[in-house]
Order: C-alpha cells, then sequence, then structure tokens
C-alpha cells in the first residue's frame, strides 16, 4: 500500500485544527460585540451589517455602545438611509474614523432601499458593492445576520493562526482560504467568534496570556518566545 505523504500531512493539520479549536473554546467565556448584538437584535442583518463597519478598528464596548445609540435613533435601513450624515457621525462619535463611516452608513442604507428593496444582500459579491464592505464584513454578516457558514477574518482571525503555527499566510483573503480548507463545514460558524473571543482576552496583541493559554502546548510562539526565555 502506497501512502500518499501530502494527504497524511493534510489530515494532521486537520486533526491539530480541530484541536486547537476545541482548546480556544475551553478557554473563552466571553462574546464579542457582535455576538451580542446579534443576540440583543434577533440576529437583524440590517443592524449585524452597520455594526460591523462601525467595529472595524474599535474596540468592541465602543462599538455596542455606538450602535445602541444608532439603532435607537435609527432603528431600519430606510430611516438611516434619510439620516444627515453629520448627525450620525456625532451620534457614533468616539468609534474610529466616525466621519467616514458616517457617510458609509447613509449609503449602504440608501443603497440597501433603492436597490435590495430593504433586505441586506445575501451573498459576497452583492454586499461588497455597499460603501464601506470588505470581504470580512461580508462574511461577519453571513455568519451573525443569515447563520450561514463563512469564515470572516478579522486582525485576530488572521494573526493568532500564524502565531500559533497552524498557517503561515501574508494577508487575510490567505488565512481564509486555508481555515476554509483545515475546517469542515461545521465549524465554520465558530471560528471567527472564537478566535476573536481568545485573541481578546487571552491571545491578546501584546502582552498574550501565555502561561493560562490551553493551547500552548502545541504553540509556535509559545514555544520559540516564552519556553525558551523561562528555562
Amino acid at each position: 500500500m502506497i501512502v500518499n505523504p501530502q494527504r497524511v500531512s493534510d489530515v494532521r493539520r486537520k486533526l491539530k485544527a480541530k484541536q486547537i479549536l476545541e482548546l480556544i473554546r475551553s478557554a473563552v467565556h466571553s462574546t464579542t460585540a457582535l455576538e451580542e448584538i446579534k443576540e440583543v437584535s434577533n440576529s437583524d442583518p440590517f443592524k449585524i451589517l452597520i455594526s460591523t463597519i462601525l467595529s472595524a478598528r474599535t474596540r468592541d464596548p465602543v462599538t455596542e455602545k455606538a450602535s445602541a445609540r444608532l439603532f435607537a435613533k435609527f432603528a431600519a435601513a430606510r430611516s438611516l438611509a434619510e439620516a444627515d450624515p453629520e448627525q450620525v457621525a456625532n451620534i457614533i462619535k468616539p468609534v474610529s474614523f466616525y466621519n467616514q463611516k458616517s457617510k458609509n452608513i447613509v449609503e449602504t442604507s440608501k443603497q440597501i432601499v433603492e436597490r435590495f428593496h430593504g433586505k441586506v444582500p445575501r451573498s459576497y459579491s452583492e454586499l461588497m458593492e455597499l460603501p464601506g464592505v470588505g470581504r470580512k464584513t461580508a462574511g461577519c454578516v453571513l455568519v451573525y445576520g443569515y447563520g450561514e457558514p463563512a469564515i470572516p477574518v478579522d486582525t485576530h482571525v488572521h494573526r493568532i493562526p500564524n502565531r500559533i503555527g497552524l498557517v503561515q499566510t501574508n494577508t487575510p483573503e490567505e488565512t481564509e482560504a486555508e481555515l476554509l480548507s483545515l475546517y469542515d463545514r461545521k465549524y465554520w460558524l465558530d471560528v471567527n467568534e472564537l478566535f476573536v473571543s481568545f485573541g481578546q482576552t487571552i491571545c491578546r496583541p501584546v502582552g498574550p496570556k501565555c502561561q493560562i493559554c490551553p493551547v500552548k502546548r502545541i504553540c509556535k510562539y509559545y514555544k520559540e518566545n516564552v519556553r525558551v526565555n523561562s528555562g
């Protein structure tokens, strides 16, 4: 019997990916802003979309508060489409780039009303035609708004698999492709939520809490930077 080394390697990587996800699941005891907004809004795709636009380069607590203020004033696409961007900017401040985001939010709302009859699109291609919507934001709408399997890749989801040594990629797009191949479809809905929560609480960009991390025994970063230095 001839054993294909590449196939064996692929199987081992997939098993490691699943192990890492389950270890992260055991360590995470918090939820992201999008998960909180999903629960509060009953998975309203429009509110998920706008909240994700707000969340770019913005801390979760700031995103949650800004979203709550905005939706208290403008609860749906039609009302937000008629809003003054300057008023929206004042409401969502201090999210990062609030002036540009306010313009994108109003214009996106207009397009949803005019082009999509008030319903948020349900495909990557159509979502990414909206102002301020990239692939990560589109993926978040699919996962948190529609419950459709996808793996949105933000800074945490790109950084952590590379730090651990699960992937070796240079861009979020490359990371997404790798994770989609490593994880069976039934896990896709969990990947963003778990990796982001893990990145916010334990595997932080600066000062990661390696000593309490359950992934450390198979983590490349821990082996090369922490265990070696600790003697």
